[in-house]
């Protein structure tokens, strides 16, 4: 292939945008590997769907290894590449990781761009990041994916020898030429490894402020909508609550946290937060980048997992998001599942299979409001805690605390004595708790028997 040519694919490459391209996915099925790879392959087309690809062809191959040179066997790749010209397709997306070297060998053979489902994701990120917090994340995630390929990007360098480091006598470029390359691909290391240091350094800072932000309402009840992308999570946050979150039939339609108010009734009320979707395989970078953005999961009092009931992989999808979960450290944090668009469920078999295997899961629907009742009241229990009866003891002055306590609590008894109250009230433990934090001059202790 001509080196312009190459160079200008190389280029192309680097936007890492696969909008308005005529695409063909790359699925290998390993045996013995337990990966669905005709489930993942379907995924993998909704992901270039949204990223805005068009979908030509798919390509399958089963597999006792991975082609150290190719990922795929050398037979798959010449049909790839035949696909390539007879479906005038722009970019080939495989569903796996490929090293550097692979994505360049195949680049060469198809003739146009190679990405893989890691690149394809960390695009979608990138269309979808709309706050300085998300553009930061996600540019750390595209450059710590991107620095170990460098090296494959610069071919457009492959005239000078320093850039493959060749140093005989013939290598290309000659006498005079050796050494540029590698040159500037150290300066480029250089430069983005000092740009990766400083997106840690401001990506720190949101931290350390985002998690002052959680910490600082401490004294409401904090509830976190989790779940797979694409699973529910905005429509259900807009029925709850008056957030008016963009809810869209996309994947990766929120990137952006979402607090809002959500009144339970009876002068209950909770914090809701919509966090980022998960998905299987999401690359690590990007699970590290956006942990700021999943501080509101970490810190939850209650996380409401909503599990799209109408996907064949629903079970799968409950897996993957359990997983994130679990190597986040919230796994052990109060959950409550939820069955959301069950008035879209056509399989009731699998449906049912789901339900066998999460017996204590709510079946809901957020965009009829059907189950929405019992969700509430669920949380409202947990909003409450198990009852106690307690004695309260503040200063008679303390309007503020005598009425945050008539509000929530069932008063029984009250006593006047010097100035001060003590109240005899049937309270739950988790609003004991926060009114305490609230009003830290109220005592709680055990009634006399």
């Amino acid at each position: 292939m001509p080196r312009d040519r190459r160079r200008v694919e190389t280029d192309q490459r680097t936007h890492l945008s696969v909008v308005q391209e005529r695409a063909i996915l790359v699925g290998v099925a390993l045996r013995g590997s337990g990966h669905d790879a005709a489930e993942s392959l379907l995924e993998l087309a909704a992901l270039a769907e949204s990223a805005g690809a068009t979908i030509v062809h798919s390509v399958r191959q089963k597999r006792e290894t991975i082609d150290p040179k190719f990922y795929i066997g050398k037979g798959k790749v010449d049909e790839l590449a035949d696909r390539v010209k007879s479906g005038k397709a722009d970019v080939v997306i495989f569903d796996d990781d490929l090293s550097p070297a692979q994505l360049r060998e195949i680049e060469e053979a198809c003739g146009c761009k190679v990405i893989d489902r890691s690149e394809l994701i960390l695009d979608i990120f990138a269309s979808r990041a709309r706050t300085n917090e998300s553009r930061l994340q996600v540019e750390l995630a595209q450059l710590e994916y991107t620095a170990p390929r460098l090296r494959g990007m610069w071919t457009h360098l492959e005239r000078i020898a320093g850039a493959g480091g060749g140093t005989g006598a013939g290598t290309v470029g000659g006498i005079g030429t050796r050494g540029p390359g590698e040159r500037q691909i150290e300066i480029d290391r250089r430069i983005v490894s000092r740009r990766v240091t400083w997106l840690k350094r401001q990506i720190a800072q949101i931290d350390r402020r985002k998690i002052r932000q959680v910490r600082a309402r401490h004294e409401h009840f904090n509830v976190s909508l989790v779940g797979y992308t694409n699973a529910g999570k905005s429509t259900l946050m807009n029925t709850l609550t008056d957030a008016g979150v963009r809810a869209e039939d996309r994947l990766f339609a929120t990137l952006d946290t979402k607090t809002a108010r959500w009144n339970l009734g009876d002068g209950l009320h909770a914090l809701l937060s919509d966090t980022v979707g998960f998905l299987r395989r999401l690359p690590h970078h990007l699970v590290a980048s956006f942990r700021a953005t999943l501080e509101e999961a970490i810190h939850a009092d209650l996380l409401l997992h909503v599990v799209d009931a109408s996907s064949p992989a629903a079970w799968e999808q409950y897996q993957a998001v359990t997983q994130v979960l679990n190597d986040l450290g919230c796994g052990e944090h109060d959950t409550i599942v939820l069955l959301n668009k069950m008035d879209l469920v056509e399989d009731r078999s699998a449906m049912q299979m789901v339900q066998r295997r999460l017996p204590d899961a709510m079946a809901i629907s957020a965009r009829t409001g059907v189950g929405i009742s019992n969700l509430v009241e669920a949380v409202r229990k947990l909003v409450s805690g198990p009852p106690r009866q307690v004695t309260l003891h503040t200063r008679t002055h303390d309007g503020k605390a005598i009425s945050a306590i008539e509000k929530h609590a069932q008063v029984l008894e009250r006593r006047y004595l010097d100035g001060a109250v003590d109240m005899d009230v049937v309270i739950g433990s988790r609003i004991l708790k926060r009114l305490q934090v609230m009003h830290p001059h109220v005592r709680a202790t055990e009634p006399e028997r």
